[in-house]
């Protein structure tokens, strides 16, 4: 793979760009590998790449049924943030936001980081309560946290309005070290490196099938044939019960439609990502000037990929009232992502009963700011069979009752 920088950039325009090679291979499948992902999403290429960069394991294959990306990876509203309040949720986000700061020079990709700052804003007296305890717990857990009042909210963010009859603004949490990242370039810059190391990424690959054999996975059916392997992970996002459904076990967890939306690009208005959990929607601005809106779940289980009138119209009337001059803009679009979510609303990143097979899922609507840490841990999992960011997400901890609940602790799954 040739590195990417300045000098390559001004060669290649003297020679009419015609030198650039494809950023990533997409061979045939082999018959079998050492290790096969199922699902090329952000978390799917970051465990394959940490499985070649930290443990040495290259014989792998990442497939997709649809694009590279192409899930929620692509459809998210791109927030990093690590002030959770219980300790495993904080050591695993916390992980993933130090390895996004280097990211760009460890993949020699630019995934377009953004530091800028997120607040959440507590405009409930219980949210108050609330983002204190996080942000005590957030110091003994070395998290940069801290609580602000509403005169520094106001401060930070010029446009908002504080004063909203139904939705004051009492402070907020505040994570100076937060922000946001450009998601396609998180997915194309794993892929490009696992490439790089000979790793087979095999899109338009539908997993139809798994094949167990004597309790231990064997491999699985696809549309491009059988693919054997020693070992397996499920990161499938929404799609997990399905996938563990064809290995025959069940998984605590449940799929429901996320949506977002875009205004038209705007001038620079505010350069932090704003949180207001009460309404739950949050609002940043993209490098292109669009409002970036993320909304609620639906309140019923579904596989949708798209947009609601009425989640919408929910979302954008109260915040509305927080930044009145939203309500001049235009809604350039809107769509929605499929989210899988577990009662205590934490990932589970665990061994199966199923021998060699391993599942990477439960993320709600906070996966994408988990990637470069979901990927180092279950990574570590798959290759040696535990891994401290990872041992506290098991699936048996809904059976003996070791719930992670960031629900009850933050209010919502993000």
């Amino acid at each position: 793979m040739r590195k990417y920088s300045a000098f390559a950039i001004a060669r290649e325009a003297f020679r009419h760009h015609d030198g650039w090679e494809r950023a990533w291979r997409s061979p045939a499948p082999k018959a079998s590998y050492d290790a096969v992902i199922v699902g090329a999403g952000g978390h799917g290429l970051a465990t394959a790449y940490y499985l070649g960069k930290n443990h040495g394991l290259t014989n792998v294959a990442v497939i997709e049924k649809g694009w590279l990306g192409g899930g929620n990876t692509g459809r998210n509203t791109t927030i990093i943030r690590s002030n959770y309040l219980q300790d495993p949720s904080a050591a695993i986000y916390e992980k993933a936001r130090s390895l996004y700061e280097t990211l760009s020079q460890d993949l020699n990709y630019n995934v377009m980081f953004s530091p800028r700052g997120v607040i959440m804003l507590a405009q409930t007296h219980h949210e108050v309560r609330g983002y204190l305890r996080t942000a005590q717990a957030n110091a003994l857990q070395g998290v940069d946290t801290r609580f602000i009042d509403k005169h520094e909210v106001k401060k930070l963010v010029p446009i908002m309005n504080i004063e909203g009859p139904r939705y004051p603004v009492l402070g907020g949490l505040y994570q100076p070290r937060g922000g946001t990242a450009r998601h396609d370039a998180v997915a194309w810059g794993y892929a490009r490196a696992c490439s790089d190391m000979g790793m087979d990424i095999i899109q338009q690959c539908e997993v139809t099938g798994v094949r167990v054999e004597g309790g231990a996975v064997a491999g699985v059916e696809t549309s491009k044939g059988f693919i054997g392997c020693k070992k397996l992970g499920g990161v499938v996002a929404g799609h997990s019960s399905v996938l563990a459904e064809m290995a025959g076990f069940r998984l605590p967890m449940e799929s429901v439609a996320l949506q977002a939306l875009v205004s038209e690009p705007i001038k620079p208005a505010m350069d932090v990502v704003v949180m207001a959990n009460t309404v739950h929607g949050y609002l940043s601005q993209s490098d292109k000037g669009e409002m970036v809106i993320g909304g609620g779940t639906d309140s019923y289980n579904n596989y949708t990929q798209r947009g609601s009138f009425h989640h919408i119209e929910e979302t954008v009337r109260a915040l509305i009232e927080t930044f009145p001059m939203l309500s001049r803009l235009k809604m350039l679009r809107q769509w929605g992502g499929i989210v899988d979510v577990t009662g205590d609303r934490s990932p589970i990143l665990s061994k199966t009963p199923v021998e060699g097979m391993f599942m990477n899922c439960g993320w709600g609507t906070g996966g994408f700011k988990a990637i470069p840490g979901s990927g180092w841990g279950f990574a570590e999992l798959m290759a040696k069979g535990h891994s401290p960011l990872t041992s506290e997400f098991g699936m048996e901890r809904f059976r003996e009752g070791r719930f992670i609940d960031e629900s009850v602790a933050a209010g919502v799954a993000h």
